[in-house]
């Protein structure tokens, strides 16, 4: 499968998921709204995601793809079948027990992670009963990351990507369905979460048992094999541990702001997730496999330019969506959340943020781009030293913008925005100076044509925007049609830029949809 249409398959889906997941955020929005209840319960689905992007898809997926690549390169699917057995093996060995143990100190986990909720008992205790009702999902979606790690290296990449949408249809339904037999929304938001964890874990078991690659238990045992998985891991785990450490503290640091920041975060990060799920996350899921088998296979040259063609496609999608959400992000929370006990405040408290979230967008998709430049050659390291570098810029941020300025929330969100811009700029100096990734012709032509395009779409959204003022600021009908209708504008204004600058050409569309590009071109630098 060409990386084109890897790309596309994952994309699609989930763009599907975010798109379910919006409905799910309308949803917990009118039920939840932004209160002691939803502060509670996101800070405790905070928890299990943490562990979830450190165990499974950071450090576990990192490290597992290229050496099961490795394992189909040189021994077939059946070696490599045997190596994911063992690699789940491990897995539960650790998972089973952390998950146990971190329910159990879940009065001190919650301390930890939101300080100032103590000072509300009510809500601190909330907190903890919902943390214990939803770290299960932690245990089922790390064996999910390991069997969509086995079936996106054997090109199987749809039921991968569809996936989160059982989160979000598992949330809806337990929020509308068992709320009225619960003493409030956030304990069916926490059973709808654990649910979700077992659905996900079964929908890729089945998956895997279909494509013949069966994931049965074994014994678990220390093998070569795993001992080089735990080697390779130990590096992103630190690396994602401190990256995540960063994310939790921002929950630290929302909990110390007015009743609601947390829900805020919540919701304008939601916003800012769905282009940087539909592009970024496509691109590293569909990226990484396809840079291991190829510099397995010796063809470093393909390898190259299929990661040129990936940060040239990530940045076509990525920096309109920045400039749109920025300018925006005042009616787009307003027609999405403002209803039932999400208010007016509540929505300038998150288009606050979707802005300054909206800023980073562009460097989220290019680290997703540029990081499987170095797990793809089993090179770990490197990506925790940048990491460690970016957060704590980022923690050095939010001190100044919380203490020094007025920013309040929104200095949360701009920090994660600036130190993601520095950890992709770290990441791209080191690969340029390895010579491991070198800009072709075409690349630097389509960034500028791509942010000529871009400044001329802004120009017409500002201007629309001040001509649409009275009806985008109400939440009704009227305020969705406007809205509908700036978007409309946007995306067409940009299409037309686009194709009258060069940014993409019919021809070249059929050709990476048929073929892996880089594999058969004289001239790497700008095909065909």
């Amino acid at each position: 499968m060409s990386l084109a249409r890897a790309i596309a398959t994952v994309g699609s889906f989930t763009l599907l998921s975010r798109l379910v997941g919006f409905a799910r955020d309308i949803v917990l929005s009118a039920v939840l709204g932004s209160g002691a209840v939803a502060d509670a319960f996101f800070v405790a689905f905070k928890l299990p995601n943490f562990f979830r992007r450190l165990f499974a898809e950071g450090a576990f997926s990192a490290a597992f793809v290229p050496l099961f690549a490795r394992e189909l390169h040189d021994g077939g699917r059946a070696e490599a079948l045997a190596f994911a057995r063992q690699a789940q093996a491990a897995l539960l060995l650790v998972l089973v027990p952390f998950t146990v143990l971190l329910i159990l100190a879940m009065p001190w986990v919650m301390a930890i992670l939101a300080p100032g909720m103590r000072d509300d008992a009510p809500t601190f205790a909330l907190a903890i009963e919902f943390g214990r009702i939803a770290f299960p999902y932690l245990l089922f979606i790390s064996l999910t990351s390991l069997y969509g790690g086995v079936l996106n290296s054997i090109d199987r990449f749809a039921h991968v990507a569809a996936t989160p949408i059982l989160l979000n249809l598992a949330l809806i339904g337990a929020v509308l369905g068992l709320t009225p037999f619960l003493p409030n929304s956030g304990y069916a938001a926490a059973i709808g979460v654990a649910i979700a964890g077992v659905l996900q874990w079964l929908w890729l078991l089945v998956a895997c048992a279909r494509d013949g690659v069966g994931m049965s238990l074994v014994r678990p045992r220390w093998t070569a094999r795993v001992a080089r998985l735990v080697k390779l891991a130990t590096p992103v785990a630190i690396g994602g541990g401190v990256q995540q450490i960063s994310a939790v503290l921002d929950v630290v640091w929302a909990s110390l702001l007015p009743v609601g920041t947390i829900s805020a975060l919540y919701y304008a990060d939601r916003i800012a997730q769905l282009p940087l799920g539909v592009v970024g996350i496509a691109i590293g899921t569909a990226l990484l496999p396809l840079l291991a088998r190829e510099l397995r296979a010796g063809q470093a040259a393909s390898a190259m330019t299929n990661q040129n063609r990936a940060i040239e496609f990530g940045l076509l999608f990525s920096l309109p969506a920045a400039v749109a959400l920025w300018l925006l992000a005042d009616p787009i929370i307003r027609m999405l959340f403002e209803r039932g006990r999400f208010g007016p405040e509540d929505t300038w408290r998150a288009a606050g943020a979707l802005a300054a979230f909206a800023t980073g967008l562009p460097a989220f998709v290019l680290v997703k781009a540029l990081a499987p430049g170095f797990f793809a050659r089993e090179d770990t390291r490197t990506p925790l030293y940048v990491a460690l570098g970016a957060i704590a810029a980022n923690i050095a941020l939010n001190l100044f913008f919380l203490f020094a300025t007025t920013l309040a929330h929104v200095g949360i969100a701009l920090a994660s925005s600036l130190s993601g811009w520095l950890n992709a700029a770290l990441l791209a100096v080191v690969l340029l100076r390895r010579r491991q990734w070198v800009p072709d012709p075409r690349l630097i032509s389509r960034t500028v044509r791509v942010g000529g395009a871009t400044l001329g779409m802004g120009a017409a959204l500002w201007v629309v925007l001040t001509w649409l003022a009275p009806p985008l600021a109400r939440a009704d009908l009227m305020g969705g049609a406007a809205l509908a209708g700036v978007c409309l504008l946007g995306t067409l204004v940009y299409a037309a830029l686009g194709a009258l600058l060069g940014v993409v050409k019919l021809s070249e569309l059929r050709y990476v949809l048929r073929r892996q590009p880089g594999l058969k071109s004289s001239d790497p630098g700008e095909q065909p």
